[in-house]
């Protein structure tokens, strides 16, 4: 008997074209222990998060790359309904070594973490403070 797959939540979209893997390539990237985040706000109507997944070959041959990535859409599947931002675009990047290896739970907290920096970073919900105002350095 297999175990039932939940599945993914319906504002979930797989990112599967090259231009929006370019278009989170300029966005803020947020390292994450295990894997790099990258998050883009679309600034569209379209209400749904996209999600991708990328390894390249430095995490290892194929096997080796399809579990870093299996293990990154289990991760995404079990954060990104409380953690992600309607209308934003976010990849997961694979790392060498690190991605198979880490415990599943720090991977769920490596991405809550990430997700906090990278909308953290996005000016209206973080509170910057203003640079000091003295005399100009001569």
């Amino acid at each position: 008997m297999t175990p039932e797959v939940e599945p993914s939540p319906a504002f979930l979209r797989v990112l599967t074209k090259r231009a929006q893997f370019l278009a989170l390539a300029r966005a803020r990237r947020v390292p994450a222990g295990a894997f790099l985040l990258q998050a883009r706000n679309r600034q569209d109507d379209d209400p749904a998060v996209g999600i991708g997944f990328t390894c390249s070959k430095k995490v290892g041959n194929a096997v080796a790359r399809n579990r870093a990535k299996r293990r990154l859409r289990a991760v995404a599947r079990a954060v990104l309904p409380q953690g992600a931002r309607h209308g934003w675009d976010y990849a997961l990047i694979g790392r060498a070594e690190a991605t198979a290896a880490r415990p599943f739970k720090d991977l769920c907290a490596d991405l809550t973490r990430a997700l906090d920096r990278a909308h953290g970073q996005n000016g209206a919900a973080s509170a910057k403070t203003p640079a000091p105002q003295g005399e100009p350095n001569r």
